[in-house]
């Protein structure tokens, strides 16, 4: 089956989603618990990669007035450099337009700026500690 990116079809599709966000943040780049379930997911728009049934990537989308928070972007080990980042990241993009958000802002760690740069995302400020890793704030407009 092809790679499909969208929205959670279930509730099960929305854990196995969580579970690989704790698999990537907490047990490999060591991020606390606490940290990573930040009580935003409610909220949010969240889009998953899907093949063949398996959840290979997720990110997630919080709203802030005509801005769009993009973060939690995980990717299964397995399936990196396959440009699964990219393709949630577009995605995430288009869902923002949707929901009428003029602006998208992230906070990047700064091993993948790159990805975010390519992509069209300039650097707000300089780099900051969050959750024990060194990121970026990047924004892009929508318009």
């Amino acid at each position: 089956m092809p790679l499909e990116i969208r929205r959670p079809r279930d509730a099960a599709e929305l854990g196995a989603a969580r579970d690989l966000r704790l698999r990537v943040f907490c047990e490999e780049q060591g991020v606390a618990r606490y940290e990573e379930v930040d009580g935003r997911d409610a909220a949010a728009v969240h889009l998953v990669a899907v093949q063949d049934g398996a959840v290979l990537g997720t990110c997630r989308l919080v709203r802030a007035g005509d801005a769009a928070l993009f973060g939690r972007l995980a990717v299964d080990a397995a399936e990196r450099r396959r440009g699964l980042g990219r393709e949630l990241l577009l995605a995430a993009e288009d869902a923002a337009r949707d929901e009428g958000a003029r602006i998208i802002r992230l906070h990047a760690q700064v091993y993948t700026r790159d990805l975010y740069a390519r992509a069209g995302y300039k650097d707000r400020g300089l780099p900051f500690v969050e959750a024990g890793i060194e990121h970026v704030e990047m924004e892009k407009p929508l318009a």
